[in-house]
């Protein structure tokens, strides 16, 4: 007997997206498309038992580095692992399309001093089966994955592609240049980019030391490109700064938009040098949108930190010389080697090279990383603290850590977002009406840093855990990464649980949410290893109407498709 859906989700508390008042209610699917919420009478091929969970839209993560990764895998992991079902990549400027052949070297140095991705992970798994930025997208449209993806084209490669090594150098565009990269944007928005990203941060540089070819680029570069994409009619921009004058940068940006009319967002966090710099941000960010301006904030969800371990990039001991005679060895030998009193005792007694000590003196904002994690931990978790309450050194302390579940143990040193040593910049960033979720950084920093699990904390910690400061309603933080984040991009086909929508949902454990620490994988090309961070919880994950993930395990569906460009939404919603 035929059935009348393709789906049915029942009896589940549905949190839709629109920031309302969560409900109870079942919700149909049918063809990729929701067909009805509330009492569903009629039956679904495949039912699910939703009952004491939450519903909510699948995550729309727009600030992602799956630009490689997308190339060689199906499942964009970690972040399909915490309810994303879309993702967009190109931010920051970096990416593989535009590429001339004689540049593929040039620009996995630059993602793997950037995004921490290994050159030999890159170079063994991108196919380079493209030249131009439409050939790129040509190459993933073949592909199927486990969550949408939406590219945008990023502007170190388009500078390089253009100017060369004059590009590379950071020389002046000239107007020929700069002629050359507006048609080259507009071309890119025409074949389906959702947007264009840059850098201007020092924090930005390629393997060898250099700063981002697009660190410097002058303002009538970064217009030329705008106005490439206004002549398309679509494209959003994305812009990652230092703000080392936060009004005259600014105002930069305000220009640009105020030219090109196209929507802009910026990477917004706290500093610990200028601890409320974010304000002065967050003011002209105002001004500007109620000016009119389509402009944005893109703010994590937790402090930007830094991972270190004795299977990761760094750890406190990296310049340490007598370290550096063992760091050869597999984690197995040096476990034993580090565990020998004798050994312990001369890597103490010599300092690190440049006399540095505990990674740049960092003892008292180092933390010992628990399962789960605390990422809002208390001055309590510092190694400082805990080599003063038991009586020892901080390296004692940092390395026995290490050395716990076979040197498999890691320290976390939150640098950006914690100044203050609490949360409290971060939710007053977040709740404002002017900014988005994002920097998620999913698919990067493999081996320093693991933030593509953000959406799940947004979850728990900002609408269920938190102790140590005033929390975010449920709906307002499924609002914010889900119908927010899809619209600040062109996606107005997802991120809200309602008839004619795409049926891009999550059934989740709301009580039994919870984020693991985490553990490092060696799946990447070549045997490349890589941070990854698991949840459970998920009880299901749907991509366009298709299970893709029950209770964290995917299942054989890759519904998941390239964008291209902006999408409507149901014409029966469009006056919403």
């Amino acid at each position: 007997m035929k059935r009348a859906y393709d789906l049915v989700i029942r009896g589940g508390r549905v949190v839709d997206g629109s920031g309302g008042p969560a409900f109870d209610g079942d919700v149909a699917v049918k063809d990729g498309k929701i067909t009805a919420v509330g009492v569903v009478a009629g039956a679904g091929a495949e039912e699910i038992d939703a009952g004491g969970r939450i519903v909510t839209p699948g995550f729309v993560d727009i600030h992602t580095h799956y630009d490689g990764q997308a190339t060689w895998d199906g499942r964009m992991q970690p972040s399909s692992w915490h309810g994303v079902t879309t993702v967009v990549m190109g931010n920051c400027g970096v990416g593989f399309a535009p590429c001339r052949e004689g540049d593929h070297d040039r620009l996995i140095r630059l993602m793997e001093g950037v995004e921490d991705i290994p050159f030999p992970v890159l170079a063994q798994g991108l196919p380079w089966t493209w030249e131009s930025y439409p050939d790129y997208l040509d190459a993933l449209a073949e592909r199927r994955f486990d969550v949408d993806i939406g590219s945008q084209l990023p502007h170190a490669a388009l500078r390089v592609f253009v100017m060369g090594q004059r590009g590379a150098d950071r020389e002046p565009a000239t107007a020929r240049d700069n002629a050359a990269m507006s048609e080259m944007a507009r071309s890119a928005m025409e074949a389906g980019a959702l947007g264009f990203g840059t850098s201007r941060t020092l924090n930005h540089r390629a393997s060898d030391g250099a700063p981002i070819a697009t660190l410097t680029a002058g303002e009538d570069e970064l217009t030329a490109i705008a106005m490439g994409m206004a002549a398309a009619g679509r494209g959003v921009l994305q812009v990652v700064s230092d703000f080392t004058d936060p009004q005259v940068e600014f105002a930069m940006l305000r220009r640009i938009v105020e030219r090109s009319g196209r929507p802009l967002s910026f990477t917004l966090a706290q500093g610990p040098l200028q601890p409320h710099a974010y304000k002065t941000l967050l003011q002209a960010l105002e001004d500007a949108v109620a000016a009119g301006l389509p402009m944005k904030a893109q703010v994590a969800a937790r402090p930007v930190g830094v991972l270190l371990g004795l299977e990761l990039t760094v750890n406190p001991f990296t310049h340490y010389p007598l370290y550096r005679e063992i760091a050869s060895l597999s984690l197995a030998e040096r476990v034993a080697r580090l565990s020998d009193p004798a050994f312990r005792e001369r890597l103490f007694a010599q300092p690190p090279e440049g006399g540095v000590r505990g990674f740049g003196g960092a003892w008292g904002r180092m933390h010992l990383m628990a399962d789960p994690p605390d990422y809002e931990p208390t001055a309590q978790t510092t190694v400082t603290a805990q080599a003063q309450a038991r009586g020892t050194s901080p390296e004692a302390v940092a390395l026995d850590h290490m050395l716990g579940a076979e040197g498999r143990g890691m320290l976390y040193v939150p640098f950006l977002n914690y100044a203050e040593g609490s949360l409290d910049a971060v939710r007053e960033m977040i709740i404002h009406a002017d900014s988005l979720p994002g920097l998620s950084d999913g698919g990067a920093h493999v081996g320093m840093i693991c933030d593509g699990s953000f959406p799940t904390s947004m979850i728990t910690h900002w609408t269920r855990d938190r102790t140590r400061g005033a929390k975010v309603s449920l709906e307002a933080v499924v609002r914010m990464q889900t119908l927010d984040t899809a619209r600040a991009v062109g996606l107005h086909d997802r991120g809200i649980i309602a008839p004619g929508y795409r049926a891009d949902l999550n059934i989740i454990d709301y009580e039994g949410l919870t984020l693991h620490a985490p553990k490092v994988a060696y799946d990447l090309p070549g045997g490349g290893r890589r941070l990854t961070q698991r949840a459970s919880g998920y009880v299901a994950t749907v991509v366009a109407g298709e299970i893709t993930y029950r209770d964290g395990t995917p299942t054989k569906a890759l519904p998941g498709r390239l964008l291209r460009g902006a999408q409507a939404g149901p014409v029966a919603m469009a006056a919403e």
